[in-house]
């Protein structure tokens, strides 16, 4: 399905809407979602309305794209930190073994007392 470019649209009680052209379905947020329902419902046919199945079918689908949204950005930030953990592992194994170098290089003392 593609999205057309909407530039300003006047509903049946004269209110002008406007959206951005070449947005697309993945720019929109909860707060379009409700922009759209409600002037969809201003501007029903009064003798066929809406079915209600069709309306909390988009409710729900909306409401599932959300969490699906939120999940991914959740998991992007868990990319980021596994990357961060995995420079510090790098670190911290140079850091052994360097550590490991310099105690091998010295000298061991051992001092008697009589």
């Amino acid at each position: 399905m593609s999205v057309a470019s909407v530039t300003s649209t006047t509903g049946v009680n004269g209110a002008t809407t406007s959206s951005k052209s070449g947005q697309g379905w993945g720019a929109m947020g909860a707060e379009d979602f409700v922009k759209l329902l409600t002037t969809q419902l201003q501007n029903q046919d009064p003798t066929e309305p809406v079915d209600n199945t069709q309306m909390l079918a988009q409710l729900a689908q909306f409401s599932s794209l959300s969490n699906l949204n939120d999940i991914k950005d959740s998991l992007s930030g868990t990319d980021k930190q596994a990357d961060t953990l995995s420079a510090i592992s790098t670190k911290l194994d140079t850091l052994n073994s360097t550590v490991a170098r310099l105690l091998a290089s010295q000298p061991t003392s051992t001092s008697t007392t009589a």
